[in-house]
């Protein structure tokens, strides 16, 4: 493999900022399960600086991680941050004592975890927020008119610069795109779970970034046969097969994999220098069939 100084190429947004295709997710920055604080508070600000020193330009985040910790580690890491940095939160959920992940979806809830995330990582406008759907654990239908409303009139305020959405079926995506400009979905996506398919695709045509969560299978990392195979061909990692995959995958993809190491960190940026040849593809196609949107 070459260096990974390309960062798999880049993505412009429609409102004009452009992001190297591989940025950073910054969830394992606060305790297991995104809970409570991390273990080493020196290590996440040392894997944050790394990240952006290596190029990384595209940092995604949410004050509900911790809650409010990641947030206040970024800004502690990075403040005053560089105008080519993209601070890409969610908004709509919220965390009980318990670390239950709860619904947040009122206009008064979205508005005030707005501010939140703003104080938290001291910015007087934030560059994407992403509307998290909370109507069930996966992609569930459900009415997003009234959240997406009160979101875009935060940004006729000035509060964010761009919309987007996560956890969302496609016919969210076409309601949502009637609300408002949607700069990017944010869907659980990878080798083995690939319902997004087709809604990759339509995106892809219009410009609209596609972002996977849990790229590398989530808290249970991917496991097969046939990615080891082919990592173990290309002396590559794993872990690097599945994110090329995704970069391979779509020009409008951007992968945001998270880690608390620097030395994960760079390995996981090695990935965008990492070509998969078609007898490659054929085989990690195995591991997730196409599956029609939910």
């Amino acid at each position: 493999m070459t260096t990974s100084s390309d960062m798999g190429g880049t993505f412009t947004f429609k409102g004009g900022q452009t992001v190297h295709r591989i940025g950073y997710g910054a969830m394992q920055l606060a305790g297991p399960h995104a809970f409570g604080p991390p273990k080493d508070h020196a290590a996440a600000l040392d894997v944050l600086r790394a990240a952006v020193a290596a190029g990384v330009d595209h940092i995604d985040t949410s004050d509900f991680y911790g809650p409010h910790i990641t947030n206040r580690i970024i800004r502690e890491a990075l403040h005053p941050y560089s105008d080519d940095l993209t601070i890409v939160t969610k908004i709509g959920a919220s965390r009980g004592e318990d670390s239950s992940w709860d619904q947040a979806m009122s206009p008064e809830a979205l508005t005030r975890a707005v501010h939140d995330n703003l104080e938290n990582l001291g910015l007087d406008a934030i560059k994407v927020v992403n509307l998290r759907l909370m109507f069930g654990e996966g992609p569930t239908e459900g009415s997003i008119t009234e959240p997406l409303t009160a979101l875009a009139e935060l940004q006729r305020q000035g509060l964010i610069r761009q919309i987007g959405l996560s956890n969302a079926t496609p016919s969210q995506v076409a309601e949502g795109r009637g609300i408002a400009d949607i700069a990017c979905v944010q869907n659980l996506y990878n080798l083995a779970n690939r319902a997004d398919d087709a809604m990759i695709d339509a995106l892809a045509e219009d410009g609209i970034a596609f972002v996977p969560f849990f790229p590398l299978g989530g808290f249970s990392p991917l496991q097969s046969d046939a990615l080891s195979r082919v990592a173990q061909s290309l002396d590559a990692t794993p872990q690097q097969v599945a994110l090329a995959w995704l970069l391979q995958r779509s020009p409008n993809i951007l992968v945001i994999p998270g880690t608390s190491s620097v030395a994960h960190l760079h390995e996981n940026l090695a990935a965008a220098s990492l070509h998969l040849p078609e007898d490659a593809l054929e085989i990690l196609d195995t591991i997730g069939r196409p599956l029609q949107s939910a």
